[in-house]
């Protein structure tokens, strides 16, 4: 995993101090790539090859240059599918640079990875920017003066981006209203991101944008659930994440997703280095429950599978520690009291040696793991818009609703009905969960604290071919008649092989009780608190 950095003018000054900026996301070494008309910039965190046959900017076969950030997942895969590739590094970037040089951009259709890269090709003078599938890793763009600059992190751009210390309201607007920005636009004005599965080709002589290309995995509902297929589907996955040299530990959270992650890593690579979190003190509430619970149930699988599990505390004195940290790498406010606690666990992974990490993240999209879910059987959703419009009502105490309509208009900009299924209508917001929610609340913070502390995180149960595997299964499969009766694949797949106190448990967040614990408890608005925080950190005018 590694950090990419760039700008459509010869700037090397600024291509190398973004790297400085950024250089937590590559300890294993660092390069710039300059000619007249750009500049290109590499922090390496070395994965799957020796630092020095993974250098980048990478030259590709045709003289073009590559700068990658990610891993392709079906690497091995790929390379016995094209015999002519010739392997000589051990690395995947080598693969990816022969593949867009061969097969130009449909070879993005062809790999499962999670990636962000920028492809030159010079004598197009065309840059292509690129993000996975899932939005694992992500790119940040803005179009200035110059051209295009970009990048894996927004910090280091900041001062290259006229305007983007001021807020961009529609950004604000949606997080304020949702919960979270699934939108192009930042908070940062000027600054935008690629959506997950999008890939844009930028013509650095017309300093336009000239093709854009999106991924999508669609819900097609048309496979029946078997459930010894489900479990070898998941292997394959878990396998195909498990790739490199370097030692992976599990975010378990005691939940079903995280729980059939580590066991099955287990199962393929022979041990399995798990971590979850444990409050103290820990409080009990009649309405949340034991904050506690996850921690006890992840204590039963470590103990029952002999897993290396380790408990990392959570206190009151450690979330007020990395709090301004936590918003500070984490770039852009998200609605969670929970961020203190990530990025403090982030940093105890690292110091047990860890430099890839796994979680469980879209199982609960893919699978229908949430509550919400079940309640959608009663909604008479008839079109795509109707999906959207519900989308936007996601959660019940927003900071401050922005106009809905609005919204609706940017978000159907950005996810178009390429996800709607007229016959799965809950599987179409499933869908839309896995580019929108998943991206932007979960893989997002996992990128910017795991990269902190120098680590690779991984997901998966989010590569193309188990989302694809699990949303071509409807979901009047996954969701039962019962009240709060979901996931049903999983539940009915692992019965009798993961432990029955998680096959039963109810879905409870892996969260802090920070309310509890404030003297004002239950009362002060959190999400409010993180963005005028935000705002302080990264002095942002309003």
């Amino acid at each position: 995993m590694c950090g990419i950095y760039g700008i459509t003018s010869k700037d090397p000054e600024f291509v190398k101090n973004f790297i400085e900026t950024c250089k937590h996301r590559g300890p294993d070494g660092d390069s710039v790539y300059t000619s007249e008309k750009v500049t290109l910039g590499h922090n390496l965190l070395s994965i799957m090859a020796d630092p020095g046959k993974s250098t980048q900017p990478w030259h590709t076969p045709k003289g073009n240059v590559l700068v990658y950030n990610g891993e392709i997942f079906n690497y091995h895969q790929l390379k016995q599918t094209h015999g002519q590739f010739v392997d000589t590094t051990g690395c995947d970037t080598e693969l990816l640079a022969w593949g867009l040089d061969t097969f130009g951009l449909d070879f993005i259709d062809r790999i499962d990875s999670m990636h962000g890269f920028a492809y030159y090709e010079i004598d197009k003078n065309q840059i292509t920017l690129s993000r996975d599938h899932a939005g694992i890793k992500p790119v940040y763009y803005a179009e200035i003066e110059e051209g295009l600059v970009f990048g894996s992190e927004i910090k280091g751009m900041l001062d290259k981006v006229p305007g983007s210390r001021k807020l961009d309201e529609l950004a604000v607007g949606c997080m304020s209203t949702t919960g979270i920005n699934p939108l192009r636009n930042t908070f940062f004005t000027g600054i935008k991101k690629l959506l997950a599965g999008e890939t844009i080709v930028y013509d650095v002589t017309n300093k336009k944008i000239i093709e854009n290309k999106r991924v999508f995995i669609k819900p097609n509902s048309n496979k029946k659930f078997d459930p010894e297929e489900f479990r070898a589907m998941a292997q394959r996955s878990i396998k195909m994440a498990s790739i490199g040299r370097r030692k992976i530990g599990v975010f378990l959270s005691g939940g079903l997703d995280s729980s059939l992650v580590a066991y099955e890593l287990k199962n393929v690579t022979g041990d399995a280095n798990t971590f979850t979190n444990r409050m103290e003190p820990n409080f009990v509430h009649p309405k949340d429950g034991d904050y506690n619970e996850d921690a006890d149930c992840a204590a039963v699988l470590a103990d029952s599978n002999s897993f290396n599990h380790t408990e990392v505390t959570i206190t009151p004195d450690i979330v007020k520690q990395f709090w301004d940290d936590s918003i500070y790498y984490m770039e852009q406010p998200v609605y969670s009291p929970s961020l203190a606690m990530y990025c403090y666990t982030n940093k105890r992974l690292h110091d047990n040696d860890i430099v890839v990490t796994m979680a469980g993240d879209m199982g609960d999209e893919v699978l229908g793991g949430y509550p919400k879910y079940w309640k959608l059987r009663k909604e008479k959703l008839t079109s795509w818009t109707d999906v959207i419009d519900k989308w936007i009502n996601r959660i019940k105490r927003p900071i401050k609703v922005y106009d809905k309509e609005i919204l609706r208009n940017e978000l159907l900009k950005c996810y178009p009905d390429d996800l709607w299924n007229p016959n799965d209508p809950i599987g179409s917001y499933m869908a839309l969960d896995c580019v929108a929610q998943v991206p932007e609340e979960f893989l997002m913070r996992n990128d910017k604290y795991g990269m902190a502390y120098s680590m690779e995180g991984r997901f998966p149960l989010a590569t193309k071919i188990f989302m694809q595997y699990c949303m071509n299964i409807h979901s009047d499969e996954k969701i039962g008649k019962e009240k709060g009766d979901t996931k049903l694949l999983t539940k009915i797949a692992y019965k009798n092989i993961l432990p029955d106190v998680i096959i039963n448990k109810m879905k409870t967040g892996w969260t802090v009780p920070l309310q509890h614990w404030w003297n004002k408890a239950g009362k002060e608005n959190i999400p409010a608190m993180i963005l005028e925080d935000w705002k302080k950190i990264y002095k942002i005018r309003t």
